[in-house]
């Protein structure tokens, strides 16, 4: 009796101990986490820094041979994350895997590229960045969480920090555009949109500030190249708008694929350790680009890919996208004694605490309703989210004789161009689950804003590709089929206004479309050129994702309106601002060259030791010999069809103190006949420094919304946070001395006053 009653505590032990553990017991992260760490296995703990990436069906009654391995990896605790796995019915069904068939049950976490848009598609970054609207950003932020949130995911490679500041990179359509200031700004609201108040919110999303840093600074504007960063620029100009997503909360980050100084930044301890982790206190965790850890040989820093892993890992990157580095060479690494087991386990604890905070542990499948899906994406109001950011991110460059509005009077409207009824283009690149061809095109949305469609005519004219085209393929541009010229050309000659749309195809900008040509290509010009032959009341609609030289069409065209790509609801947007219906209030995020050979191109410049002098006959001086050196269209520029004027600054007192501040005030008034919506920007001048300062630097901005014919007081209060720039010994301060203030309506309109910093 005695023997079975101790063979019956045994069996009973042996059960309670093979059980899993039930991961909603611990009531605090730090206790919850270190309990399950103790039960993994060093296997265990590398799969936490896995991740796969599949397209292919991974569940179902037909799969291939490759995806019952990455199942079976699952199945042994082997893989932590995924990308590109969504929707709620596969998210379920391979967490279920994950949950059920793994010895601890640990669930995974998806991740996906959703930049602007899940199926409702937002303006692009460098288009949202455009309408220097943070809460209407963040409000969109919020949409796209809620739809990626529906579709099963909890984590987004969103918002990319890159400062951009070259037009041929082809990058700069995911950009905030060439000022560290305004990208923080956009950063803080993109986060806080996609996180909500918190991660277990179930229509909130993990965000990723990428890419960590310094990427958008490829030498020659070619993707992927190295660059030539000096420590000064790399404080003042690329980490900002990282730092602010720390300070925003934001949960992991993404190291770049270019190196800095010669180390890439997979490998560059400095960055993402000394930085990221013991300078700004960052605890979410580091995810590699795409096979950056593996490119590490590439780079010709280590020799194969198990140095790679070593040097990945001690750098800081604790999870390892696509590279199956981690996979392979871990646990050889960790045996031998060359990495640590505590080195593994801080990664993983990184990693464990999102999960733990997106609520998994607690319901794995929370994010997975089929039901919720249906009900979330593509809704009306998301929709809606969409046409006002579209409106807002619209930018008048040019408007002579007021051309536009529309007025009652024009009888006959031409719309043409191998834009103007596209309604895939719009969409942008990276557009996540959009469907193809779903966007309102242009010709679409004049037809629905203008009643009498009778006064409208179409004609393509040309096509901008010679092909279906998708992200792969290598764009072919059309340079030869004039066919539809002549009609084109009909009814422009017939139109009292002709809208002309003309600029990128989509697929022209995104990751690896670097161009040497920022012109607008094939035969765009020439059609522009033709119609004009025949009526000069052009108005040119600009689709694109990069600042282009224009100057081939600026001097003609009546009026030029940039839209960028502005996302689901692009013709309905652009049609409002043609016809009045709503006044565009954008303002260009980055400068417009007059020729590529101005690349890189920034208003923040330095000044030289013979800085450009206007109307001097000297040859030496900073400046092109063969071109003005200025921007076509400035930093922070934009018209509307209301008329704005500024008064003098004023200030609460002439200089202030550490620990003080000082209050500048300026009476904007509207002085068109249309209400109006006018940003006003203040920039800031360190003449006399340790370290020579550009020569104006945003540091501010305001929107206010003005009656035609009403005037307020727009007030900025200037604190030592807004004089300061960081120092190599002592960090961010101000130094002592006079300042130059300057306020107005772009980089290059301003008034100005001085004001004295005491330190």
């Amino acid at each position: 009796m005695r023997n079975l009653i101790i063979l019956i505590f045994v069996v009973y032990l042996g059960l309670l101990l093979s059980c899993k553990p039930d991961h909603a017991t611990k009531n605090t992260e730090a206790g919850f986490i270190a309990d399950l760490m103790e039960q993994m296995t060093v296997e265990e703990k590398i799969g936490q820094l896995v991740q796969y990436s599949s397209k292919e069906a991974l569940t179902g009654p037909e799969v291939s041979n490759k995806a019952v391995s990455i199942v079976n990896e699952v199945k042994q605790g082997k893989v932590g994350s995924f990308i590109n796995v969504d929707g709620a019915q596969k998210t379920y069904d391979l967490q279920k895997i994950a949950v059920d068939s793994s010895r601890l049950g640990i669930p995974l976490i998806f991740g996906y590229d959703v930049l602007h848009g899940y199926k409702t598609i937002m303006p692009v970054a460098l288009a949202s960045a455009s309408s220097w609207n943070e809460k209407l950003i963040k409000e969109g932020a919020k949409v796209t969480a809620r739809e990626t949130a529906s579709s099963g995911l909890h984590w987004t490679f969103a918002p990319m920090l890159d400062v951009s500041r070259d037009a041929r990179w082809g990058r700069i359509v995911e950009s905030c555009g060439e000022d560290p200031y305004l990208t923080s700004v956009i950063a803080k609201a993109t986060v806080e949109g996609l996180q909500g108040t918190t991660l277990s919110d179930t229509f909130s999303v993990a965000a990723c500030a990428k890419h960590f840093a310094g990427y958008a600074f490829a030498e020659s504007g070619i993707d992927y190249n190295t660059t030539e960063i000096t420590e000064q620029t790399l404080r003042d100009v690329v980490l900002p708008p990282f730092k602010a997503c720390v300070d925003a909360g934001v949960a992991t980050f993404m190291s770049a694929f270019n190196d800095i100084g010669g180390i890439p930044c997979s490998k560059n301890k400095e960055l993402l350790t000394g930085v990221l982790r013991d300078e700004w206190g960052f605890d979410g965790f580091v995810v590699s680009d795409w096979n950056s850890i593996g490119e590490l040989i590439k780079h010709g820093i280590v020799s194969n890919r198990k140095e790679a892993t070593i040097a990945a890992l001690e750098a800081g990157v604790d999870m390892d996208m696509e590279g199956r580095c981690y996979k392979k060479h871990l646990k050889d690494l960790i045996a031998e004694g060359i990495i640590s087991e505590e080195a593994l386990n801080t990664s993983v604890e990184r990693i464990l605490k999102i999960k733990y905070r997106l609520g998994l542990f607690e319901d794995p499948y929370r994010y997975s309703s089929i039901q919720r899906e249906k009900n979330e994406i593509y809704k009306d109001e998301n929709l809606e989210v969409s046409e006002q950011m579209a409106r807002e991110s619209i930018v008048l460059l040019k408007n002579d004789e007021s051309i536009l509005p529309l007025k009652a009077e024009d009888k006959k409207i031409a719309v043409i161009g191998p834009l103007a009824n596209d309604k895939d283009v719009p969409l942008g690149s990276w557009r996540a689950r959009a469907e193809y061809n779903s966007a309102v095109s242009l010709w679409e949305g004049l037809q629905n804003r203008i009643g009498d469609t009778k006064k409208l005519q179409f004609a393509k004219g040309c096509s901008l590709v010679d092909e279906v085209v998708n992200y792969q393929s290598i764009l072919n541009i059309e340079e030869e089929d004039r066919s539809g010229f002549a009609e084109a050309v009909r009814i422009a000659k017939k139109a009292d206004v002709v809208i002309l749309a003309i600029g990128e195809h989509c697929y022209q900008t995104g990751e690896a479309r670097s161009q040497t040509d920022i012109t607008l290509k094939g035969l765009q010009i020439e059609l522009f050129e033709e119609i004009y032959k025949v009526n000069k009341n052009i108005v040119v609609v600009l689709m694109n994702g990069r600042p282009l030289d224009i100057t081939a069409i600026n001097d003609k065209a009546k009026a030029i309106v940039e839209t960028w790509f502005l996302g689901s609801r692009s013709g309905y947007a652009i049609a409002d601002v043609l016809t009045g219906a709503y006044n565009p209030s954008g303002r260009l995020p980055i400068s417009f060259p007059r020729h590529v050979g101005q690349q890189p191109l920034y208003y923040a410049k330095k000044n030289t030791g013979r800085p450009e002098k206007l109307g001097s006959k000297s040859i030496y001086q900073a400046n092109y010999k063969d071109n003005e050196s200025s921007p076509l269209y400035p930093f922070g520029y934009g018209l509307s069809y209301s008329k704005f004027s500024y008064s003098d600054i004023t200030a609460n007192k002439e200089s202030f103190s550490k620990g003080e501040s000082i209050q500048l005030s300026i009476k904007v008034t509207n002085d068109g006949k249309y209400d109006g919506k006018e940003t006003v920007q203040l920039y800031i001048y360190d003449p006399v420094a340790s370290v020579a300062r550009p020569v104006k630097e945003l540091k501010k901005f305001k929107q206010v919304h003005l009656r035609a014919g009403e005037s307020k007081n727009v007030e900025f209060l200037i604190t030592e946070d807004e004089l300061g720039f960081w120092h190599k010994h002592g960090g961010i301060y101000a130094e002592e001395g006079e300042f130059e203030i300057m306020i107005g309506a772009n980089s290059q309109d301003l008034v100005s006053d001085t004001i004295r910093y005491n330190n």
